[in-house]
């Protein structure tokens, strides 16, 4: 690690009040060094994944980190504040901020001694001695597991004996009046009062109160009668059968920090309950996957994971908790002891797809009931947009070659001639019309699979099809997945003797929750929900005038909301569903058009701004507004998700701004589309195409104008043209106090 923080990369008197604030000054002594190319664009970088999930831990650390094209080299900065700057962390503010910067393709034996410094901050004598160094020399030699450097000159042998006694306690548990007391000299604690030394300050008493828990942890797997063994021998001792075992799976989105600090904690508090804990950490570096005799002989799994966890099937069939990668590194005792809970009421796991859905259910276990449903229904509708996409676009192409009366056509299995144009027309239209069929199952059959697994896929396949059947259409799905993962989940939670396990997954929960799901469809929900289908659908039909108009600057709204996020896609799913029929209504043509033309405003609107005012804008975002046309132009609002995560309170107001007037203009000029994607390569499918793409112009030049309006009241942006024809590097202006991601 010699070559990834030095000296000049330590302050050891953070000033900033924020993490923002924070990564922006370590970030600066990174540019200074050349290993950060555009600061900017980096903590742009940074934002988006502290965006994903907080990077505070307990203990008063800040890690934040992640993997940039505007890294030259891996980088590591270390920032120690004397007020605190909140992370995010559940115990309070962080006084420990390390802020690691991974390029794009940093090679693995970087990335190996990256994850050795996440699982280093798991131990409370590292972090207390870091707490006590007097010099940045010092710190980084500590970071980087070396002997601390002379003293600095004008210093004192007791500074010398203090910065050599730290880098001895990080590494050998001592410290230099000779106790054994794991960093009770740093920190000032006797025999009697380790509890509260700084660890134990940080929330990491379980940890670190090594006098007490020596004896309790130890004492029944050394067979040792020492100190204490006596107080904790009658409920500690375990009997002469092997330990419970655990295998674990951590993994974070970066890979970088949280995976290995999760596996670290994991294993420590394994240790101390007496559990054999062996984790397999699927991080930037690649995984090496776990021996199967040792996933075999396991008793229970724990996954803490924020991405899908690779390879799950080989976990399936044994105790199972499924959390955030963060649960494992804050509460690890709490796992452990919910995983050997479920292993006592024989709770197992049905085999789950390896692949995992879009939206994996992962997070804190305490995630509210909202976060919970969106994600299961943002896995439906990931599964369902294909095919809406597929059969959308086939059917428009049907109607584009044969006409409008191309759905009378009889079937191209009793007439087809190769020779004329209708027969491929009515092909493309009778392809389409199979490819919807599927929507609504498919959002059923993935809503459940979302909840429940692949133990959900069956009801939910078998509900949708009935919503399809009783003509409950697209609210019949969503109902019916939502009851299917329901039922499934009902199921896995009763008690099963170990001779019917083998067959649960493949007979029983598929018989048991297909009746059931199908029972209520049938007989219970079904009609009032095809009910309010019908009711939706002729609501949509009556819109007209003042109605219609706003009803488009409210979808226009939604789909600039969030970019390709959960509102967008609220907006785009509720277009679709209008049109996924072989002959959908008017208005829910008009609807479509709306939302398509709304989508595509905020990347073309950025890429403009970057061609008429790039010195706005930073080299980064100027490259990324070339690659913005192709995507605005394709129906792909994310290609404006780089500008807004630099710098949302101008961006996203102004694309919503944008997306209003567009949407409302498509609904007032009665614009039509009968494909749900395709952008401008679909125009020719679109009812008055020339209004519509002026629809689209409009919104996009009203959101250029704000977006440079205020980005001119800022002024000009660090690395923007103006420093850069001044010979200067793109980090020469970077001294503005805002920060980029509010």
């Amino acid at each position: 690690m010699s070559d990834m923080i030095t000296a000049d990369l330590v302050d050891l008197d953070l000033s900033a009040d924020t993490k923002e604030a924070a990564a922006r000054a370590l970030a600066e002594r990174m540019v200074a060094l050349g290993r950060v190319t555009d600061l900017d664009g980096f903590l742009a970088d940074v934002a988006a994944r502290e965006a994903q999930m907080p990077t505070g831990l307990d203990g008063g650390i800040g890690i934040p980190h992640c993997r940039s094209t505007h890294v030259t080299e891996p980088t590591l900065a270390f920032g120690r504040s004397t007020r605190g700057i909140d992370f995010g962390a559940a115990d309070g503010p962080a006084d420990l901020v390390f802020l690691i910067a991974a390029p794009a393709g940093a090679d693995d034996a970087h990335l190996t001694i990256l994850s050795s410094l996440a699982r280093k901050l798991m131990d409370a004598e590292f972090t207390s001695a870091l707490r006590s160094v007097a010099d940045p020399a010092t710190a980084a030699a500590l970071i980087r597991g070396e002997e601390p450097p002379a003293a600095p000159a004008g210093g004192t042998q007791d500074t010398v004996a203090a910065a050599e006694a730290a880098s001895s306690a990080a590494a050998t548990g001592t410290t230099d009046t000779g106790t054994t007391e794991t960093g009770a000299t740093e920190r000032g604690a006797t025999a009697t009062g380790a509890a509260e030394r700084g660890a134990a300050e940080r929330g990491a008493a379980e940890r670190g109160a090594a006098e007490r828990g020596a004896a309790e942890r130890g004492a029944a797997e050394r067979g040792a009668a020492e100190t204490g063994a006596t107080e904790t021998g009658a409920t500690e001792t375990r009997t002469a059968e092997r330990p419970f075992r655990i295998v674990a799976v951590t993994s974070c989105p970066t890979g970088i920090a949280h995976t290995y600090m999760a596996a670290e904690s994991l294993e420590n508090a394994g240790r101390e309950a007496g559990v054999e804990v062996v984790v397999e950490t699927q991080g930037s570096a690649g995984f090496t996957r776990l021996d199967p005799a040792v996933i075999e002989n396991a008793d229970g799994v724990i996954f803490a994971h924020d991405v899908p966890v690779r390879e799950k099937d080989r976990f399936a069939g044994k105790p199972t908790v499924d959390t955030g990668v963060k649960a494992a590194i804050n509460r690890p005792a709490e796992l452990i002891a919910e995983v050997r809970e479920k292993a006592a009421r024989g709770e197992v796991t049905a085999p789950a797809s390896g692949a995992g859905t879009p939206v994996e259910r992962a997070g804190e276990s305490g995630e509210g009931y909202g976060t919970r449903l969106r994600k299961w229904l943002m896995s439906g509708v990931s599964y369902m947009v294909p095919f809406v996409a597929a059969g959308g676009l086939l059917i428009a192409l049907g109607f584009a070659i044969g006409g409008y009366k191309i759905n009378k056509a009889p079937s191209v299995t009793d007439h087809f001639l190769w020779t004329q144009p209708d027969s491929w027309a009515a092909l493309l239209f009778q392809i389409g019309v199979v490819s919807f069929g599927f929507l609504v199952p498919v959002l059923a059959g993935y809503i459940a699979y979302g909840m429940a697994d692949r133990p959900g896929l069956v009801p939910g396949f078998v509900g949708g099809s009935i919503a399809l059947t009783i003509n409950a259409g697209f609210l019949g799905g969503l109902v019916a997945g939502l009851l299917a993962g329901g039922v499934v989940m009902a199921i896995q939670k009763v008690r099963i003797p170990a001779a019917l396990r083998g067959i649960m997954p493949v007979v029983v929960i598929p018989l048991i929750s297909s009746a059931v799901v199908g029972f209520l469809m049938f007989v219970v929900v079904g009609k009032p929900i095809a009910s309010a289908q019908k009711g939706m659908t002729d609501w949509l039909n009556g819109l007209t005038g003042t109605n219609a108009v706003l009803l488009g600057a409210l979808l226009g709204l939604m789909m600039c909301f969030d970019l390709g996020g959960p509102v967008n896609k609220v907006a785009y799913t509720f277009a679709t569903a209008g049109i996924a029929v072989s002959s959908p209504s008017d208005s829910a043509m008009k609807i479509m058009a709306a939302v398509m033309a709304a989508g595509m405003v905020p990347p073309l609107a950025m890429a403009l701004a970057t061609t008429v005012r790039g010195r706005l804008f930073t080299r980064t975002e100027r490259e990324n507004g070339k690659a913005a046309w192709v995507l605005g132009a394709s129906f792909i609002s994310e290609g404006a998700i780089p500008f807004a995560a630099a710098d949302p309170l101008r961006v996203i107001p102004s694309s919503m701004v944008g997306g209003a007037v567009t949407g409302a203009l498509s609904m007032a000029f009665g614009a039509t589309l009968r494909a749900p994607h395709g952008g401008v390569f679909v125009v020719p499918l679109i009812g008055n195409p020339l209004l519509y793409l002026v629809a689209i112009a409009a919104g996009v030049c009203v959101t250029t104008a704000l977006v440079v309006t205020l980005k001119s009241l800022r002024g000009q942006a660090p690395g923007g043209a103006a420093a850069e024809s001044a010979g200067q590097a793109p980090a020469a202006s970077a001294g503005r106090k805002e920060p980029v991601a509010a």
